[in-house]
């Protein structure tokens, strides 16, 4: 097997199937369709990594913006329990609209439970962990195109722009055919590697628009993004908009950047083993790297116990490290 045609193995195995992400799309504009029919929404937008095509397997859920009229709410947007009212507010709505005994759209809701930005709500059995939702965030435009949103917790709105990463990797992918479908490979990476705590999923996709290349093939921008992310992440994770701050404070970042730097050694040998015609060990080190998930052939025996030993013009290269689960949220 080529290298390209493990890729292109790999990535099926990663990218969700269509008539799952239809299917999810088709309950987002769903969504969209019954908010947009109530007097005081103005907009309704996908938000997410469905909406930025780069959602990983399986899809459990997608996200959605309401845009609230201000002049209809004018409480909105102060600090107190408006965060709260409007949350409630975009809850009464989604159970009035898509209710699962008598919503006039639909009947899709099970359960709509009002959470710190958004209003969680559940298509499937709520117990299930597996379950289907749907997040609402209820928001009010301002003046310079971003958003302001609720904070339960905080008692207050706070301002941020989640078009803007959308446009951000719609515009990295028209450079690069290749970027979208390798953000989803390295999300599938950071359920394989050893970390304290999860990873959000959001942290790698940041980190992807500032080490990924914008040209060359699939094994090269992964060692080009490795070996840049080993550096990056130590300044930090944020919005690149600028308004959110810290993607994710309790990071473990050390860790991460650990994995990082052996990704990037391994992802050197497996270029080098590429470029030398030494196929076979090329794909091994991938699938170190990747996962088991990652098409390649069985290590060849040790000498001495009845398989011939390797050509002494392999070059040498390090004992792959064992890959554990991570614990995912």
């Amino acid at each position: 097997m080529r290298i390209d045609e493990a890729f292109d193995d790999f990535q099926r195995n990663v990218n969700e199937d269509v008539g799952q992400t239809r299917l999810a799309r088709d309950r987002r504009d769903l969504f969209k369709k019954a908010l947009l029919s109530e007097p005081d929404v103005t907009e309704a937008i996908g938000s997410g990594s469905l909406s930025r095509s780069t959602q990983l397997k399986p899809i459990n859920d997608v996200d959605i913006i309401a845009v609230y009229d201000g002049p209809e709410h004018p409480d909105w947007g102060s600090a107190g329990h408006s965060a709260e009212h409007a949350l409630d507010h975009a809850r009464d709505q989604v159970n009035r609209l898509l209710g699962k005994t008598n919503g006039s759209h639909g009947n899709e809701v099970r359960l709509a439970l009002p959470r710190n930005h958004a209003v969680k709500c559940f298509l499937d059995d709520p117990d299930d962990e597996s379950a289907f939702t749907v997040d609402v965030m209820p928001a009010l435009r301002q003046a310079d195109g971003t958003l302001l949103i609720p904070e339960k917790r905080s008692q207050t709105w706070v301002l941020a722009d989640p078009e803007h990463l959308i446009d951000l990797v719609a515009d990295r992918q028209r450079d690069w055919e290749h970027f979208r479908p390798l953000v989803r490979v390295l999300k599938q990476w950071r359920r394989e590697i050893t970390v304290t705590g999860r990873i959000k999923s959001l942290v790698i996709e940041v980190l992807a628009l500032d080490c990924m290349p914008t040209s060359g093939n699939r094994p090269n921008g992964l060692r080009t993004f490795f070996t840049a992310a080993a550096a990056r992440v130590n300044e930090g994770v944020r919005d690149p908009a600028g308004l959110c701050g810290e993607i994710q404070p309790d990071l473990d970042y050390d860790g991460l950047r650990i994995a990082f730097a052996e990704a990037a050694d391994l992802a050197d040998r497996a270029c080098a083993a590429a470029a030398a015609g030494h196929t076979d060990q090329a794909l091994r080190l991938w699938q170190e790297i990747l996962g088991d998930s990652f098409p390649a052939p069985p290590k060849p025996a040790s000498p001495g116990i009845g398989a011939p030993a390797l050509s002494t013009s392999t070059p040498a290269f390090i004992t792959p490290r064992p890959i554990k689960d991570a614990p995912q949220g």
